[in-house]
């Protein structure tokens, strides 16, 4: 699990109090917490590895310090960016094993989710899977939360921040990803790396969701999938204090 800010004072933090936004409550838990509850919870989940937050913000919440001194979650140092964090982790971890990559402001994650998707990811015959969430359905249950989304042929999506990198081969998406990552809440510039043509089919509606996952497993050299999870929760993140309070409105709502 990434768990470290992508830039000083972020501003989930700042409102929250807290120095890192991985430790934001939600209905009065750290967010990091929540997401190793869920990871705990999901029969799919043997180990827990922990990158970032940065050493000296541990102790402040002592269930994790003590998580981690136990042994029951496995921390390592953060990198420079997102990308370069899950290529760091995912070299703790053999080769011929699956991973199973997900974020701290995860906040609604729960271990159904988790375990739905390892089974799909496994179930793909693919080398990494991505999940996704249908945007009418993530709209429909909470009208008015605003969401990234990509809008192919049979209808926009939104991620899921779920990835399983199930095989050695998988893993060079890491890599890709690093150098796209700053593109991440722009779907047009995301799918303009594959070209100008498939870039202009996007502009016009005529990309489908197969489509594009067959022109980035040809651009990789991989067998790159999704799956589409049914839980809108699957899509709830928390990029900024917004989705915090968003959150955390749901969470007290259907109390998770």
């Amino acid at each position: 699990m990434l768990a470290a800010d992508r830039s000083a004072a972020d501003p989930v933090a700042t409102a929250a109090g807290v120095p890192c936004k991985a430790l934001a409550p939600v209905a009065g838990r750290p967010m990091v917490l929540r997401v190793l509850d869920a990871l705990d919870r999901a029969e799919e989940v043997a180990d827990r590895i922990l990158c970032g937050p940065p050493a000296e913000m541990i102790d402040t919440v002592p269930e994790l310090r003590a998580a981690i001194d136990s042994g029951a979650v496995r921390w390592v140092p953060h990198e420079a960016t997102p990308s370069s964090s899950a290529l760091s982790a995912l070299k703790c971890v053999p080769a011929d094993s699956m991973v199973v990559l997900t974020t701290a402001d995860h906040a609604l994650l729960s271990a159904p989710v988790v375990d739905d998707f390892c089974r799909q990811a496994k179930a793909a015959d693919c080398d990494v899977v991505a999940g996704l969430a249908s945007y009418a359905a993530v709209i429909a249950r909470y009208p008015g939360m605003r969401r990234t989304r990509t809008r192919f042929r049979d209808g926009p999506y939104c991620g899921c921040n779920l990835y399983a990198f199930l095989t050695a081969r998988g893993r060079v998406a890491a890599d890709v990803w690093r150098r796209v990552e700053h593109q991440r809440k722009h779907p047009l510039k995301m799918i303009g790396e594959l070209g100008w043509l498939t870039a202009l089919r996007y502009v016009l509606g005529l990309l489908s969701l197969k489509d594009a996952l067959r022109l980035i497993s040809r651009r990789m050299g991989v067998r790159a999938g999704a799956v589409i999870l049914p839980s809108p929760e699957a899509a709830v993140d928390v990029d900024s204090v917004a989705d915090w309070r968003f959150a955390q409105a749901i969470a007290s709502r259907t109390r998770q």
